[in-house]
């Protein structure tokens, strides 16, 4: 690395890794505004880029920007790419992919069960 910078191997590949997802959005009414907080709070809690695409877009979309999630009007059935890149990017994707999958935990924030 330039700049006298050393990074050990593992680093290294951290530095540089990128994951991608996929995943169909089932919560009832997809991603409105606190699903959407969620998901963008988690997204910030890492330190790499996190992008998503919509059914199929070629548009990729800042995944820590609430005004860009909620502004894709994500629905129900919807298709999700997520893509990370960057330190932790691997456990990002796995996270987010997670939580959607979980339905956004909203069942055990509200007492319901699924």
């Amino acid at each position: 690395m330039s700049g006298g910078l050393h990074i050990g191997n593992r680093e290294a590949e951290q530095v540089h890794a990128r994951c991608q997802t996929e995943v169909e959005v089932k919560h009832g009414v997809g991603l409105h505004a606190r699903p959407s907080v969620t998901f963008t709070r988690l997204a910030k809690s890492f330190p790499c880029s996190i992008e998503v695409a919509v059914n199929g877009s070629d548009v990729w979309l800042n995944g820590k920007s609430i005004i860009k999630i909620m502004g894709a009007r994500i629905r129900k059935g919807s298709m999700l790419k997520i893509r990370a890149d960057g330190i932790l990017a691997e456990e990002a994707i796995r996270a987010l992919k997670g939580l959607i999958e979980r339905n956004f935990d909203e069942e055990k924030k509200h007492g319901r069960t699924a």
